[in-house]
C-alpha cells in the first residue's frame, strides 16, 4: 500500500529533466499535478529515499531492534551518496563551463586542478561510502546484507522505470 502511494505521487505528473542530473540549476520536476507546485529534484530524491526505508523493513526482514539502527545508519549512507552526487555535479558543471568552445576559456591549469578535484571528490567519496556500507552491515547478519544489496539494486532500477514512465506521462501531455 506504502508503495502504491508513492508510486502515485512519483507518476502523478512528475518528471525530472535530463538536466536535472546536472548542475542542480534546472532540477525541478516538469509538468506537476494541476494546483500542485513543482517539486524539486531533491524532494522527489527525499520521497525515493523514505519509501525505500519503508521498503526495507519489510525486505530484509527486520526486528524492531534492528529497524532503528538500520535507518539511522542507512540514512547516512544515503546523504554520503547525495553530497557526492552534488559535489560531482558541480565540478562536472565547471568542466563544462571551462571547455564549453563558445564561453570557455580553455585554461588547462583550471581545467587540470577541476578533473583533480574530481579525482579526488571520486577517492573521497569511495571511502566514505565504504564506511557507511560497513555501518549499515553492522546491524545486519550476513543473510540481511547480501538481500540488502540485491533489496538497493531492486531500488534503483524502480527508481528507473518511475522516472521513465514520469517522462512518458509529460510527453504524452504535450
Amino acid at each position: 500500500m506504502k508503495s502504491l502511494l508513492l508510486a502515485s505521487i512519483l507518476l502523478g505528473g512528475i518528471a525530472m529533466p535530463a538536466a536535472a542530473q546536472g548542475d542542480g540549476s534546472r532540477g525541478v520536476a516538469q509538468a506537476p499535478a494541476p494546483g500542485a507546485r513543482p517539486l524539486a529534484a531533491g524532494e522527489v530524491q527525499q520521497l525515493f529515499e523514505g519509501w525505500t526505508l519503508m521498503q526495507a523493513q519489510d525486505a530484509l526482514q527486520l526486528s524492531d531492534d534492528q529497524y532503528g539502527r538500520f535507518v539511522t545508519r542507512l540514512k547516512a549512507l544515503q546523504g554520503a551518496r547525495r553530497r557526492h552526487q552534488i559535489a560531482r555535479n558541480k565540478i562536472l558543471a565547471d568542466l563544462r563551463q571551462l571547455t564549453n568552445p563558445q564561453r570557455g576559456s580553455g585554461d588547462e591549469a583550471a581545467i587540470a586542478a577541476r578533473i583533480k578535484a574530481l579525482r579526488d571528490e571520486d577517492e573521497r567519496a569511495a571511502d566514505e561510502i565504504r564506511k557507511a556500507y560497513d555501518g549499515v552491515d553492522e546491524t545486519l547478519d550476513t543473510r540481511q546484507q547480501a538481500r540488502f544489496r540485491l533489496f538497493e539494486e531492486r531500488m534503483e532500477q524502480r527508481k528507473l522505470e518511475l522516472l521513465m514512465r514520469a517522462r512518458q506521462n509529460v510527453r504524452r501531455k504535450q
